[in-house]
């Protein structure tokens, strides 16, 4: 590299507002741009010279540093100089010289806003709740009265007061998973302490949606490969993928037909496929379908979903390590499917 060129890639980097950091083997800062001193609060400078945990005074940028150096790359989120100092996510990554690079970038302000998101979602919904809740029970009663009057009620208002009931329903199933999917995002990650077969999970998200399926004349089928591995995790947030997989796969199966969920092994890796031959989804919205309130189409919209069962899906699936995608064809069919890493063998 040339002079000048290292000129300008030294200006470039002490004019970023994040901080860069460049240690040696040993752990001992040899270079630090402005913003790296300023969330060291140290002057311009200071920081040079010194290890990783004298510069921070904190053991955790240090041990993030370290891992980097010994493995190749290391993340953490932390707050500097508790309580009142700046959240940061420190990324660090080994140096093909020795030693690593660190990058600091505050994120007080995104964390902030996500905490005001998740207080609001929370509030909203439990504030919605209880109306809902009401009109829910006075549209129950009066199907009740309408059943009990028989003729005295025209058949149109009948009708009426069904919908009513139905979108009540819809309306309960959006509160639920809005406040669901605002806790996912903002709470924090996963506790994933057990050890869960998803080929028994598999047999019991079937079991819980026959009744289900049978009315809307689906038939559920189950494979699951012999001695599959086991995956570390939380199972009643792995559970509540496979059902709304599965619960997508019936209600977009128009005319019933064949759902199968196969759950095999792939290397380090559990694979679990929901397969129906429904409605299928085009080309161009299969990108965008993990989306908040993002429906396909018409078709969809019709089917009375949310749009935030597959956004919970990939969150929670990607929390634990893993990846979700989506197989289809127009007119044949989807394939929704998700790999998670064996018990053992976690991504780090």
């Amino acid at each position: 590299m040339t002079g000048a060129a290292a000129s300008d890639e030294a200006f470039l980097v002490e004019w970023l507002t994040v901080g860069v950091v460049r240690v040696d083997e040993r752990l001992v800062v040899s270079s630090a741009n402005a913003a790296a001193h300023a969330f060291a609060d140290r002057q311009p400078g200071g920081m040079i010279g010194r290890s990783v945990i004298e510069a921070f005074v904190d053991r955790r940028i240090e041990e993030i540093a370290r891992t980097a150096r010994d493995t190749g790359s290391a993340t953490g989120e932390l707050v500097l100089r508790p309580p009142t100092g700046p959240t940061v996510v420190v990324r660090a990554r080994r140096a093909p010289s020795g030693g690593a690079w660190l990058v600091i970038e505050d994120v007080s302000e995104l964390r902030r806003l996500e905490r005001i998101r998740t207080e609001f979602v929370d509030n909203l919904s439990h504030e919605l709740r209880t109306p809902l809740t009401t009109i829910g029970l006075l549209a129950e009663a009066l199907a009740r009265e309408a059943e009990t009057a028989a003729g005295g009620i025209p058949a149109r208002m009948r009708d009426r007061i069904a919908k009513i009931e139905v979108e009540t329903g819809h309306l309960g199933q959006m509160v639920n998973e809005l406040l669901d999917l605002a806790r996912i995002e903002g709470g924090g990650p996963l506790v994933m302490l057990d050890e869960v077969d998803l080929g028994r999970l598999a047999r019991a998200a079937v079991e819980r949606l026959r009744l289900f399926a049978e009315r809307q004349g689906a038939e559920l089928a189950v494979e699951v490969a012999p001695d599959l591995p086991l995956v570390r995790g939380d199972e009643d947030r792995l559970g509540q993928v496979l059902v709304n997989l599965l619960h997508n796969a019936v209600k977009f199966s128009p005319g019933g037909g064949l759902v199968t969920v196969r759950v095999r092994g792939l290397g380090d890796e559990v694979v679990t496929s929901v397969e129906d031959h429904g409605i299928g989804i085009a080309p161009a919205d299969q990108a965008r379908i993990f989306e908040r309130f993002y429906k396909a189409d018409r078709a969809r919209v019709r089917g009375g979903g949310t749009g935030l069962g597959l956004a919970i899906a990939r969150h929670i699936v990607e929390s634990h390590g893993g990846r979700i995608w989506v197989v289809s064809e127009e007119g044949r069919g989807s394939t929704f499917s998700f790999s998670l890493p064996v018990a053992g063998r976690e991504a780090g």
